[in-house]
């Protein structure tokens, strides 16, 4: 299962596609789009975020910027107002609601054809909108989410481990791509048309469950890798497991939500995609378990048994140990991807007991590089 999981699921896409490529029908197409921003007390972060924005390579008249402070306490809501005169729209949300409430707020008060979801901290390239809206020329289009590069500018652990699975999720999302439609995307550079997007319920992960609900409607959503976002990766490893604990746990309760796009006999494809890319990848704690207690169970049968099993114990841990271990000697880098894949599962173990608990998390503290 681990193997199909992160090795055999990716290799049947990638079969797939040879056999059956479809292309997405790109062209020039510059609709009016709108960029909203969530934000909670993002006021070191916020001002880079909106000169960015202002200055991407689209056409003035058809870029519409709202920033939604989500319950600001600090300078946001301040900074925000001096860009006024440049076209940015700031949007207040009292109390203190979550992002979800917050886009569900601003939606139905922007203007553009197409939804750009950023985050307050991302930073796009400059072409990033018009590599955006080239794939909504295809009518078949409803969903589109570009690629994130995590910025390290101290060569953080965690930013080099995140970085290597980013890299892993967007060769898979390419070859998603091309037999259809992706699962996975990233929430600080989606675009979706506004006719496509449905509001959400406060504890549902907006990055999870719109393109789901944009696939439920029978539209593509697809990976354009020339639409860039560069967002700060986390330095501290409990900041990105605390991250990733939460992602995990919306998750797991967007797959409940959703949970009708898991009929093989209905949806067939995507219920396929979605219980390999999504389901069995957050139950994966389960087959390392198994694998770990099955192999324990096995020592005495043979040498390559106990091999195996000594070889499971010492990459739990250098990955649990890595952080010491990599400020004594900075070559271990190279098992970076080690210690990330140990903190992504211990974090979906984590998050599982929490959805067992039926606990929810709608706000929480934006992640800080």
């Amino acid at each position: 299962m681990l193997f199909y999981v992160y090795a055999g699921y990716p290799i049947l896409v990638f079969l797939l596609a040879t056999l059956r490529k479809r292309k997405v029908k790109k062209g020039s197409y510059e609709p009016k789009i709108t960029v909203l921003i969530p934000a909670f007390n993002e006021a070191e972060n916020i001002e880079e975020t909106l000169r960015n924005k202002i200055n991407l390579v689209y056409p003035k008249e058809k870029l519409e910027i709202i920033v939604i402070s989500d319950g600001s306490t600090d300078d946001t809501d301040k900074i925000v107002g001096k860009y006024e005169k440049s076209g940015v729209k700031l949007i207040r949300q009292d109390p203190r609601s979550g992002k979800t409430v917050a886009l569900n707020m601003a939606v139905p008060q922007a203007s553009g054809e197409i939804l750009v979801f950023s985050d307050a901290n991302s930073i796009y390239e400059a072409d990033a909108l018009q590599r955006l809206a080239e794939n909504f020329n295809d009518p078949e289009v409803g969903y589109v989410t570009g690629k994130m590069i995590y910025t390290m500018p101290n060569g953080n652990v965690i930013g080099d481990g995140c970085s290597v699975y980013m890299r892993y999720e967007n060769v898979l999302r390419k070859l998603e791509t091309n037999i259809g439609s992706i699962i996975g995307v990233d929430g600080g550079i989606d675009a979706v048309r506004k006719e496509l997007y449905q509001p959400m319920n406060p504890d549902q992960l907006p990055d999870f469950v719109l393109p789901l609900r944009v696939l439920e409607q029978g539209y593509r959503v697809v990976y354009e890798p020339d639409a860039i976002l560069y967002e700060p990766s986390l330095e501290a490893s409990d900041d990105e497991y605390k991250m990733r604990v939460r992602v995990s746990l919306r998750s797991l309760w967007a797959l409940k939500d959703m949970r009708r796009l898991l009929s093989l006999s209905k949806f067939r494809m995507i219920a396929w995609q979605v219980w390999s890319h999504k389901v069995l990848r957050y139950f994966c704690f389960v087959f390392l378990i198994g694998t770990y207690l099955a192999n324990a169970g096995l020592w005495s049968v043979s040498v390559s048994y106990k091999l195996l099993f000594i070889l499971q114990n010492l990459g739990y841990a250098v990955a649990i140990l890595f952080p010491i271990l990599h400020r004594m000697w900075r070559p271990l880098k190279i098992l970076y991807p080690l210690n990330y894949f140990t903190l992504l599962n211990l974090a979906a173990t984590h998050a599982f007991l929490k959805f067992l608990m039926g606990q929810k998390q709608v706000i929480w503290t934006p992640r800080r590089g």
